[in-house]
């Protein structure tokens, strides 16, 4: 019984510190968008990280229509 009496301040403690996160979280912005990485993850963007221009893309594009038209 007398743990009881230490944990309920303590937990009282934890909450309100976890709540002050969160109210520090939302006013930094953190939730303001929330369906932007889940879109971002769709993107296509590893040619900009390869270093590949425009016309490389073109290029490989064209490539891939010719290969697959002579089988």
């Amino acid at each position: 019984m007398d743990v009881i009496y230490s944990l309920i301040p303590g937990m009282m403690i934890f909450g309100l510190i976890f709540f002050a996160v969160l109210i520090w979280a939302v006013k930094k912005g953190q939730y303001e968008d929330m369906e932007g990485n889940a879109n971002r993850i769709l993107m296509d963007d590893d040619e900009e990280m390869m270093g590949l221009s425009d016309v490389d893309k073109k290029g490989d594009a064209n490539n891939s229509d010719s290969k697959s038209n002579k089988i």
